[in-house]
């Protein structure tokens, strides 16, 4: 059953109750070189935070994250500790644990451009034994320990603007302009199959993301302690596997990726070999699962033991994250996202978890403008 108990909502209540009423500041990140002052970013950003009136409050059925698996709830900070790593644990287990990350990955600089005020760099590294990937490096001229944020789709030229088939996804790129560097990779998915007897796909995306973040942290151009990732759709699942997964992302944007299970919408297809539902010598036509095309690998387990992405998300906490929500994540969506409020609020910390909404699943020029604004607001 999808369903969580009685000690589960006492735990939320209690935890909803420790600053209730209270708007505690957010984390005071120095200013550099500001595109606008702070309190204009935020009066920007504040509507982001709050839920429809309706929604307030409301938890849906997802178990909370608040609760030990045998049961018990959290009802400290130390106690939620513990409970994170439990999650964590969980779920590197389901969808298969990572080697050991590679500690400073070396960029090699394959060519070098000047672009507009900016240095943009076509750049190989090592993203996992026996895999280096190409993508593009793209900071202000003369930068050093900036703000920086990785960019993660299918492919990385678009996320830096070089693919005019996928307009408004180039991230990367306007966050040059406003200041920061960026990193903008793409899927390796002959290696991602090759890894799913061990991992599944979302997996090994994620522990790449994290082995990108150790040599985008290791330049001198960035500050370690300030760096994002942001993903549209596919790149947004990625997104959200990576920065839960790995916790030295500083905040997180996920452009639509679907941040539950939801086989009401063919397109949060988690449950596809290529994410979470790859099973040895099994298989099954692409799809919303059915009786006569029944859910497999991982996905199977999570979903019919009422796990959700939720708990994945929870981790985040206290690290802000937002959800540039679209056709697959509607203002509903606030019913998990509910859940951690409740584990920020259990830490102390408001203002953590934002969602804006637009009618379809693409970005659009107002939503980009709302994403560029959150990371400068947090990052900068």
């Amino acid at each position: 059953m999808r369903c969580w108990n009685r000690v589960g909502q006492l735990c939320l209540v209690l935890a909803i109750g420790v600053v209730a009423g209270s708007r505690l500041p957010l984390a005071a990140a120095a200013a550099a070189e500001p595109n606008e002052p702070r309190e204009v970013l935020w009066r920007s950003l504040t509507p982001f935070f709050q839920p429809p009136a309706e929604l307030v409050g409301d938890l849906g059925d997802y178990r909370s994250p608040l609760i030990f698996d045998d049961g018990r709830a959290v009802r400290t900070g130390e106690e939620w500790t513990a409970r994170r790593e439990e999650i964590l644990q969980f779920w590197l287990e389901a969808i298969g644990p990572w080697p050991p990350l590679i500690d400073r990955p070396q960029m090699e600089v394959l060519e070098s451009e000047a672009r507009e005020e900016l240095v943009q760099k076509k750049v190989r590294f090592p993203a996992a034994p026996g895999l280096e990937i190409e993508g593009y490096l793209l900071a202000p001229a003369g930068a050093k320990s900036r703000p920086a944020v990785l960019v993660v789709y299918y492919d990385p030229a678009t996320g830096v603007g070089l693919n005019p088939k996928s307009a408004l996804r180039d991230f990367g790129y306007q966050l040059a302009r406003r200041g920061f560097v960026a990193l903008s990779i793409g899927w390796p998915n002959k290696y991602t199959e090759e890894q799913s007897p061990s991992r599944q796909p979302l997996s090994s995306l994620a522990y790449i993301a994290a082995n990108s973040y150790n040599a985008l942290a290791a330049l001198p151009e960035v500050d370690p302690q300030r760096v994002g990732i942001v993903g549209h759709s596919f790149g947004g699942k990625w997104a959200i596997f990576a920065s839960c997964l790995f916790d030295k992302f500083a905040c997180a944007v996920y452009s639509d990726p679907g941040i539950v299970f939801d086989e009401k919408r063919g397109n949060v297809n988690y449950w596809e070999p290529w994410y979470i539902g790859w099973e040895a010598d099994k298989s099954r036509k692409p799809g919303v699962p059915t009786e006569e095309n029944p859910r497999t690998g991982p996905y199977k387990m999570l979903f019919e033991s009422g796990r959700d992405l939720h708990e994945l998300l929870a981790l985040m906490a206290p690290r802000p994250l937002l959800v540039s929500g679209g056709a697959e994540d509607r203002p509903q969506r606030w019913r998990a996202l509910n859940h951690v409020v409740a584990v920020n609020r259990l830490l102390g910390r408001e203002n953590r978890v934002a969602m804006t909404n637009r009618s379809g699943h693409g970005p659009t020029e107002e939503s980009n403008e709302q994403l560029y604004r959150f990371f400068e607001y947090f990052l900068k």
